[in-house]
């Protein structure tokens, strides 16, 4: 590692490096890494394409970094601990030989069933290790992964295998989450009688479910990995070359593949892996993300393991088979860096203390928060009774977006405040604007977060549809990337994320478009018209509250919403079914029939006194019957 920021100091010190001289910066730290050869230019960019390449001309393989470079010095480290779904299934390590090994079995079998590199996979998996390896594969080939979190539905996996056009899909029979077994090769089934670009799928054994198997398509793990070679050459990649696809949600109704290319991302997720946590070698790190989300790929997988870290996979859920379990797990592979999200944290707030009896969590020495920003109450919870008062928090504020951690307290080492994201990591450039892009300078303002200039893991595009990156992310502030989040910075010059100002919903830490979840609940058959938006959830941060209009001739409105939910549920999935139903007659529109959906977050808010100018407004009476009927 190049730089390991140690002190207050030496993070302002390195700071101003980054900002004055970011060519010099970004190639010291760049340097620590094997590249098969070196770059010709550090960074090129231009934000009005958008078009950002760095380490220009560089060729690598990321794998190379993660398993051929630390074998010669910690060949027999554990790289993995697996803890199961169930306690009562045994616990699984791999070492850095062992990972290594079988990333290279079964990067042979991928090539074997015809994947080149840039093939797209498609990952639709449990958290086994297995994604992981699945994951390390597809990069050693040059193939570009694109992981769905398996809790997704059929078609919600279908628009993603479709966009991407999808080689191979990865699955396993079934998912255990709990005290639920999920039948996740029947949705893969289901998905493929709409994507005619899959040839092959394979099947990792995890349950032993009866699945059917179709010949010639269908293959088992097991099968097409037995007699391969344990050694595999890596294929040299381009720093820009594509490493993976994952698909977030948009405020227009398809979802976005967001695009994360190589050498930038690999560079900037072991920096901020290794200083945000301030991981030393030994040490063991959970967190408890799933690898279908962008926080698994930079922080369970690649940033820990390209650090020669020992990082835990958890398959289960925090609850399950009580809500001891997480503390369960810490004291049992006495973990020293344990990341979470605020969601997880608040629902077992809701337990109270009897959960922690007889844990050890002394071993612990940082504690990270993910997803959306931390209420106080849950950031002194978490600080007093799982870090005993002795752990700093660093709460992380970053996105799929943008690869890696952003603004975050550096562990130990940035003094913190409640709710507070703190400081910029070296190397990245926010600038806080007003509705018309102005900067707002100083301390004590409160505007849009835009940062001004790039940073290695930032995304390229999205897959298939550059202007579609552009609009998104580059046209609302010239020469800016506008991350879509309000923040306030405070007169220490700490910042607070204040929440999305676009039409996206944070639920539980994951963004939910309005305009997809209103595209599901359209699709039922007497559904008219509907509106959604977000109110504040006391354990999801964000719920998901839906006005409809239906036609509701012979039917009852109980009957209707639990449809809805249904619906919501089956083309998305679960985690979008919405909390709050309300059938209304109309919804608030301007004249030029636009929905004035400020009112409606202000009524699911319960803020109904008032709605600033609604002269705009076609039909008032519409506002008082919503208000009247209120869920």
């Amino acid at each position: 590692m190049s730089i390991k920021i140690q002190t207050l100091s030496g993070y302002m010190h390195e700071y101003q490096k980054s900002v004055l001289q970011p060519e010099a910066f970004w190639s010291r730290v760049a340097e620590s890494f094997h590249w098969k050869k070196h770059w010709d230019e550090v960074v090129q960019w231009n934000f009005e394409e958008p078009k950002v390449e760095w380490f220009v001309n560089g060729k690598l393989n990321i794998t190379e970094n993660i398993l051929d470079r630390h074998l010669y010095t910690h060949a027999n480290r554990t790289a993995i601990i697996w803890e199961p779904n169930d306690p009562n299934e045994k616990t699984r390590k791999l070492t850095y030989k062992e990972l290594y090994e079988q990333v290279n079995r079964f990067s042979n079998a991928l090539r074997q069933k015809g994947l080149k590199k840039g093939d797209r996979v498609v990952i639709y998996m449990p958290m086994v290790p297995e994604a992981a390896i699945a994951m390390l594969a597809c990069a050693r080939i040059g193939a570009v992964h694109s992981i769905v979190f398996a809790g997704f539905s059929s078609t919600a996996l279908a628009d993603r295998i479709n966009d991407c056009e999808a080689k191979v899909v990865l699955t396993s029979d079934e998912n255990y989450r709990g005290s639920k077994t999920i039948p996740i090769k029947a949705v893969v089934d289901e998905s493929l009688e709409k994507s005619p670009s899959v040839e092959s799928v394979i099947v990792l054994k995890r349950t032993g479910g009866k699945v059917d198997m179709k010949e010639g398509r269908d293959y088992w793990w097991h099968d097409v990995v037995e007699g391969q070679s344990t050694e595999c050459p890596a294929e040299e990649m381009d720093s820009e070359d594509m490493l993976f696809i994952l698909y977030t949600s948009g405020s227009t109704g398809k979802p976005k593949g967001v695009v994360h290319t190589t050498g930038g991302y690999m560079v900037y997720t072991q920096f901020t892996f290794e200083n945000v946590f301030q991981y030393s070698a030994g040490d063991v790190y959970w967190c408890t993300a799933d690898v279908g989300w962008i926080t698994g790929h930079s922080y369970i997988v690649y940033g820990p393991l390209l650090s020669g870290a020992t990082t835990l996979m958890f398959e289960g859920v925090p609850t399950y088979p009580d809500a001891g379990r997480f503390w369960d797990i810490v004291d049992k592979h006495k973990v020293n860096q344990f990341y979470t999200a605020p969601t997880a944290i608040r629902a077992l707030e809701a337990y109270g203390l009897k959960p922690f009896e007889g844990k050890d969590l002394s071993s612990l020495k940082v504690l990270g928060s993910v997803g959306e920003p931390i209420n106080e109450e849950a950031w002194h919870w978490y600080h007093d009774h799982v870090g005993k008062g002795r752990c700093p928090i660093v709460d992380t504020w970053w996105q799929t977006e943008t690869g890696g951690i952003m603004l975050s307290p550096i562990a130990g080492i940035t003094p913190t405040k409640p709710s507070y994201a703190t400081l910029p990591l070296p190397g990245i450039q926010p600038i806080i604007v007003d509705e018309k892009g102005k900067e707002l300078k100083g301390n004590s303002v409160e505007g849009n977060l835009c940062i001004k200039f790039p940073w290695p893991s930032m995304l390229r595009t999205t897959y298939g549809d550059h202007e579609r990156c552009r609009q998104t992310y580059f046209s609302t502030y010239k020469g800016m990337y506008f991350t879509g989040d309000g923040v306030k910075r405070d007169e220490d010059g700490y910042y607070r994320i204040l929440g999305r100002v676009d039409d996206v919903i944070n639920v539980s830490g994951h963004r939910m478009g309005t305009a997809e979840v209103e595209n599901a609940i359209n699709e039922h058959p007497l559904v008219v018209e509907s509106a959604v938006v977000g109110y504040p959830h006391d354990i999801k941060g964000q719920g998901i509250y839906a006005y409809v209009i239906a036609d509701m001739t012979n039917r009852t409105a109980a009957n209707l919403e639990n449809e809805i939910r249904e619906t919501v549920n089956k083309i998305i999935g679960p985690i979008a079914k919405p909390d709050k139903v309300q059938i209304v007659s109309g919804l608030p529109k301007t004249r030029s029939g636009k929905i004035m959906r400020r009112i409606l977050r202000k009524v699911a808010e319960g803020q109904t006194d008032n709605f600033g100018d609604t002269s705009t407004l076609l039909d008032p009476s519409v506002v008082e019957e919503i208000i009247k009927n209120r869920k």
